[in-house]
Order: structure tokens, then C-alpha cells, then sequence
């Protein structure tokens, strides 16, 4: 898609959600919210306080009932993905805001949100490395990259992917120039102290642990997205 015209008005917004990932939101939205000639909104159920997976609180600014049409459209994920992927409240809000919007971007376990909303169907996606299988069920091509671009659908990888994610998002909109100055001010030049960050470079053993620790919700979201494929299938095999 081409750069938009600079004094067209962007209107991006965040779904937010209990036991979301905060950074899955707030690393985005440090960009974002940067935009040249946009409004960023937070979107939740209700305007009532959002509890992150470990506590932070956030205050919605509208509720999915009133919130405006988007632009751009943040769904981030976190533990408490989980729990709505059978709202269909939550689904239809993101399904209604796709049909229009110039993008949509997941962030983490956000990609099997848009999943369950059938956004993923036919296209490449990725998201949390504990998640990457699951993708599949939800039609998508799993690829390991830290952000995929496939038309109107970003995904970024686990939590931190979101920042990257968002530059990329900011670039689609105003384009490079734009993008690196808003890298400049957040100074985001990472220099990690250590180099387990990824599956593949992580020590086998702190490998071994993570994954083990994810084991449960893994297992919730591979039930889950079987449930989801199956249903499909069922349904394409009757028309």
C-alpha cells in the first residue's frame, strides 16, 4: 500500500484486555502514539479498569461499543488471549474493524486473536515462539521472522517483536523517514546483555525451563485452535 497522504487524520487504537502482556501494548503504543496527525485510542469491553497479566492497570478511553472507526488496529496478547477466544463480542469487534482498517497489527499471541476472528486465513503470520504451531490451525502460513507484512495484516513475535513491529507499522503509514525519527527519540538501539531472547540462540537448559513453563496455556491453545479448524472444516464440508 502506498505512504499516506500526511494531512489525512489517522485514527489508531488498541484492544486491551485482562491478563494481556502490557508490553505487548505499551511497546507499541510508544510508537504509535508518535504518528504525525493521528489519534491513538484504548479499547476495551467497557471503560472500566484493565489489569494486566501482572497487575498494572489501565483506563480504557471507549468502550468496542463506541469506539471509532480505525485505521490501524493493535491486538496484543498475553496469557489472557485465551479467554476470548470464544467471545464473540471481542471477535466481531475485530472482525468489523478489519473491514475496514489499513492494517491490522498483532503482537505476540494477538496474531491467534485475529486467528479466531478469521483474519488469518491464507496468510503468512507469526507470533510467540511457544505459539508458532498453533497458527496453522487458524489457516495461517507460521513464519519465523520477527515481523511479517502479508496486505493488510502485520504480526509481530513475542512481546518486544512489538516495538520492531510498530516501526514497521509507522513506516507503512509516513513512511521510513518518519519511522527512524520516532526510533531516534525512543533511542531503541537494543544491545541485549544476554543472548537468550530467541529459541535458537537461547542455553538449552533456560530453553527447557521457559517451555515448561508455557506448557499449560500452550496445551489451552492448541485445544482451543483444534476446536476452531475442526468447526471450519465441518462447515466447509456442508456447503
Amino acid at each position: 500500500m502506498p505512504i499516506i497522504d500526511p494531512g489525512v487524520h489517522l485514527m489508531i487504537g488498541a484492544l486491551i484486555f485482562p491478563n494481556m502482556d502490557q508490553c505487548d501494548f505499551t511497546g507499541p503504543f510508544e510508537a504509535l502514539a508518535r504518528v504525525p496527525n493521528s489519534t491513538f485510542v484504548t479499547i476495551a469491553r467497557d471503560k472500566s479498569p484493565v489489569r494486566d497479566l501482572k497487575g498494572l492497570r489501565f483506563l480504557p478511553d471507549v468502550s468496542m461499543e463506541d469506539a471509532p472507526k480505525l485505521d490501524v488496529l493493535l491486538v496484543p496478547g498475553g496469557y489472557g488471549q485465551e479467554a476470548l477466544m470464544h467471545d464473540e463480542d471481542t471477535l466481531a469487534f475485530i472482525r468489523a474493524q478489519a473491514r475496514h482498517a489499513r492494517y491490522v497489527f498483532s503482537v505476540c499471541t494477538g496474531a491467534l486473536l485475529c486467528g479466531a476472528a478469521g483474519l488469518l486465513e491464507g496468510k503468512q503470520a507469526t507470533t510467540h515462539w511457544t505459539a508458532m504451531e498453533v497458527l496453522r490451525y487458524y489457516g495461517a502460513t507460521p513464519t519465523h521472522e520477527r515481523v511479517v507484512v502479508d496486505g493488510s495484516m502485520v504480526s509481530a513475535g513475542g512481546v518486544t517483536a512489538g516495538i520492531d513491529g510498530s516501526l514497521v507499522v509507522v513506516s507503512l503509514l509516513r513512511g521510513s523517514t518518519v519511522a527512524e525519527e520516532i526510533q531516534l527519540y525512543m533511542a531503541y538501539e537494543p544491545k541485549t546483555p544476554f543472548t537468550a531472547g530467541s529459541p535458537d540462540t537461547a542455553p538449552a537448559h533456560v530453553l527447557n525451563a521457559v517451555t515448561e513453563q508455557a506448557r499449560a496455556i500452550t496445551e489451552e491453545r492448541i485445544k482451543t485452535a483444534r476446536q476452531y479448524r475442526a468447526l471450519r472444516d465441518r462447515a466447509a464440508g456442508t456447503n
